[in-house]
């Protein structure tokens, strides 16, 4: 909480996102006021971290090179980096000496690292693509062995400590070695512990004192603040007891040397267990960086397009417009598309899509995919962090970035518990003390061989080591990092905890229909001529030259429709007629001229708009072809009606039982569509939705969203064009087909990456047992120090002699964030609801 609100006040950053729990923080700054990237890890450091840059910028790309071979003096270098500097696109370049590791920061659609080792070579040196984990995965791995380093060397001074403070002393022969007397009072015993625990409290638990030193100095507090005053606190006043015994014939020292070691040993435990556990939370994203395949073969192809040569490369040098060879078995290891070739390609890893897709030329393939029985040649169209596979992990990485406004909650208390912990430890110590004084409680209270300063200072360290803020910090990032990444793994990307937390909440859901509760693959079935003056081939030529530049289905379906009706006249043009002056209208249709005839392809409402009549046949063929639930195109021809397509777009397969169960979980549902009333009436009866709403522009369903909301529902849309993406973002909630377009999934929340309905009831049931667990989370990390708190003061100890000494209460401490780590993680075990398994099967039968 306070490296974000501290980095949001540096001058010249606009917002900084923390992530507790994959220990990543993305930072927005103004190129104008920072300079360099430099200036922020400056200003983390200052915090008490240490940070690594992981990415940096948007349109360019940073690649690392390991130099290879004898640096002859600087000026080799500098050589190096001014040839680099010279080719387009390049940056900025920067050199390591120590590593022999150069960065180059590039424009990929200018050069890429090929181009970068050929540079390098041609000066003599050998170059390779830098071989480094990624950042947060080397961070990680490091302060994972360095906390079991720390932790197993604390045991090594702490188990004598604890030996000869807790079990020696029943051992005849060892207790009267270790009570032999050194100097006036103080044993053997005393001074062995001492030195044991010195090590341990200011090299092994340097940590906390370099964490706590620097939340003091900018005026906050955080848990390393009150491990240190409660370790301080024991291990000072110990040594202020041993050296009063040296210099007192008759005081009998009495030591918390084992409170201080076993209180670091147990903390450490803590962490290195809750580093472990919050590994295991990233594991969504390691997978998904695990499917593409490490090296891939590069094709040199000649100037009539045949393959010259091939050549194995790391994936990592694939650059734009290469051409690479996928044999049988095999990863794609790119994005791009088939040029040569013939097979099939299992997406099911990245869409989710169970059945091997056919592909061939012309057909885009993703990077990552298993290609199973033929050669493909793909031309590379997206590469590195462009990629489908790297803005999936990107949309994941970002989504357990973003906070839940119940995260919120957790940040209020945080900013308060320390104070307030410290401030009960020292009231807790003074209580016990002063009914010490004042004969309060009966001397026998007091157990051998302490006295009631130090009983009241055990209850005083207690407190302040056994509260927790790390547990309430933990409840909900944890969360929703595993939700989201089991999420990703069940084809749901959820951009965040905002809208994880939100979905939950959600009672009612607007469907579009065309390509959400249809396939979106609309086929024109009938056409229907009004004009005898005209031919089917050439109906078909003009309109299919009206809708060719429209990217909306039933577009497209008309044009697959005129492309099969010019098959089977062998004097037609390959070619379509010119269209001038396109324009698509949105939620209406597409008008051009086309061989000097407007041409207007669309709704009633666009007949209108232009003033178009539509005469009574027309009307009773439109009502004919919306009564079987297709959707009727009407074509005007220079202000005349010169025919109609009918396309039919298939209900997809389960849509009805996903509406169905939806209903079941008290979920209002809606269709809002721009397609006519009679065709949107047939789908909302065939798929079991009352309310329905036609021939809406994309305004109209962004207001209709807003209406909804006014009535007090939180409300989610489900659409996948970009007429859908106002009421996208109009809705609580937006939920995009991940067949879709970019600006939809862009404008969406959540992206359905299988672009099935069952994946709706996914997402909610997913946000509601996550933030089910995120309750449980905040329930026992708060009731953990409401129970703690008073047991570590000492509230029972007058009626059962029971208390919690500092080592017992630290243990405890430590625990409670394993615990809530480990509560998150049982999220991994998530299952769908099993309604949808069988609701499925009775999609598939009905499809």
């Amino acid at each position: 909480m306070t490296l974000e609100y501290y980095l949001s006040s540096v001058h010249g950053v606009t917002k900084a996102l923390v992530s507790l729990s994959n220990e990543q923080i993305e930072v927005h700054f103004d190129p104008r006021l920072i300079s360099t990237v430099d200036q922020i890890l400056e200003a983390v450091r200052d915090v008490g971290f240490e940070g690594t840059l992981i990415t940096y910028g948007g349109a360019t790309r940073t690649v690392q090179l390991q130099l290879e071979g004898v640096l002859e003096n600087e000026n080799s270098t500098k050589i190096i980096e001014n040839s680099l500097r010279s080719l387009p696109g390049v940056r900025e370049v920067t050199f390591e000496p120590d590593r022999k590791k150069m960065s180059v920061t590039y424009e990929p659609d200018l050069k890429g690292p090929r181009d970068f080792i050929k540079t390098v070579e041609s000066n003599g040196l050998k170059a390779s693509i830098f071989s480094e984990k990624r950042g947060s995965e080397t961070h990680r791995e490091d302060e994972i062995k360095q906390y079991y380093r720390s932790f197993m060397w604390s045991l090594v001074f702490t188990i004598p400590v604890f030996l000869s403070s807790m079990v020696f002393m029943y051992i005849p022969s060892i207790n009267h070695w270790m009570e032999i007397k050194v100097v006036n009072m103080v044993t053997i015993g005393a001074i062995l512990r001492w030195i044991l625990c010195t090590p341990v409290q200011f090299i092994i638990g340097r940590r906390f004192y370099t964490g706590a030193h620097k939340a003091l100095r900018r005026g906050s507090a955080n848990m390393d603040v009150l491990i240190a005053l409660g370790t301080n606190a024991a291990y000072f006043y110990s040594v202020y007891s041993v050296l009063r015994a040296a210099f007192s014939p008759r005081f009998e020292s009495t030591d918390f040397f084992e409170t201080s070691a076993m209180l670091v040993s147990f903390i450490l435990l803590g962490k290195y267990l809750e580093v472990l556990a919050k590994g295991k939370t990233c594991e969504a994203i390691e997978k998904l960086m695990d499917l593409s395949p490490e090296r891939a073969t590069l094709l040199t192809l000649d100037m009539e397009g045949n393959v010259s040569s091939e050549e194995e490369i790391d994936i990592r040098l694939i650059q734009k417009n290469d051409v690479v060879k996928v044999v049988p078995g095999t990863k794609v290891p790119c994005d791009g598309v088939v040029v040569w070739g013939q097979s099939h390609v299992n997406e099911s890893m990245v869409t989710g899509e169970s059945r091997p897709v056919g592909k061939r030329k012309g057909d885009l393939v993703i990077g990552g995919t298993m290609n199973t029985n033929g050669v493909l040649h793909v031309k590379a169209t997206r590469v590195g962090s462009e990629s489908a596979l790297s803005q999936i992990v990107r949309l994941v990485e970002s989504a357990q970035m973003a906070k839940a406004p119940v995260q919120k909650f957790a940040d209020r208390i945080s900013m308060f518990f320390v104070p307030l912990v410290v401030f009960l430890s020292i009231s807790t110590w003074f209580a016990w003390f002063c009914a010490g004084k004042l004969n309060g409680y009966p001397k026998s209270w007091i157990p051998p061989p302490m006295d009631g300063f130090e009983l009241a200072l055990q209850f005083g360290i207690s407190v302040m080591v056994i509260a927790c803020p790390c547990a309430l910090g933990l409840a909900t990032p944890t969360a929703v990092m595993v939700s989201t990444g089991v999420g990703a793994s069940q084809g749901v990307l959820i951009k965040g905890g905002h809208a994880l937390e939100t979905t939950h909440k959600v009672n009612c859901i607007v469907f579009d229909k065309t390509g959400t509760l249809t396939i979106g693959r609309p086929v024109v079935v009938t056409t229907k001529l009004l004009k005898d003056n005209m031919s089917l081939q050439e109906f078909t030529s003009l309109v299919a030259a009206a809708e060719v530049n429209s990217e909306h289905p039933l577009g497209k379906a008309v044009v697959e429709y005129a492309k099969k009706c010019r098959e089977n006249d062998d004097e037609a043009s390959p070619t379509w007629p010119e269209a001038r002056d396109f324009e698509s209208i949105t939620g209406h249709g597409v008008m051009a001229v086309v061989r000097n005839r407007e041409v207007l392809v669309g709704n009633k409402s666009l007949m209108l708009n232009h003033n178009v009549v539509i005469r009574t046949c027309a009307e009773e063929i439109m009502t004919e072809i919306e009564g079987l639930a297709q959707t009727g195109i009407l074509v005007s021809i220079d202000r005349e009606i010169y025919g109609i397509l009918a396309v039919s777009d298939p209900l997809k397969p389960g849509a009805r039982e996903a509406v169905s169960v939806l209903r079941s979980m008290k979920i209002k549902c809606i269709i809002v569509t721009g397609d006519n009333k009679g065709t949107a009436k047939a789908i909302a009866k065939e798929v079991g939705i009352d309310s329905v709403v036609a021939e809406a522009k994309p305004e109209h369903k962004a207001q209709k969203v807003k209406e909804l909301q006014a009535n007090g529902n939180i409300v989610a849309m489900v659409g996948d064009g970009i007429n859908d993406s106002p009421a996208l973002v109009a809705a609580d909630i937006g939920v995009a087909i991940g067949a879709g377009t970019d600006i939809a999934i862009e404008a969406a929340d959540i992206v359905l990456m299988k672009s099935n309905l069952e994946d709706v009831i996914t997402a909610i049931d997913l946000s509601r047992k996550t933030f089910f667990r995120i309750r449980l989370n905040y329930i026992w990390a708060l009731g953990f120090n409401v129970i703690g708190i008073p047991l570590a003061a000492g509230a029972i100890f007058p009626a059962t002699g029971f208390r919690l000494p500092p080592w017992v209460a630290g243990g405890a401490m430590a625990a409670s964030s394993v615990s809530v780590v480990c509560s998150s993680l049982l999220l991994k075990n998530y299952k769908r609801p099993k309604i949808l398994d069988s609701q499925e099967v009775r999609g598939k039968i009905i499809g």
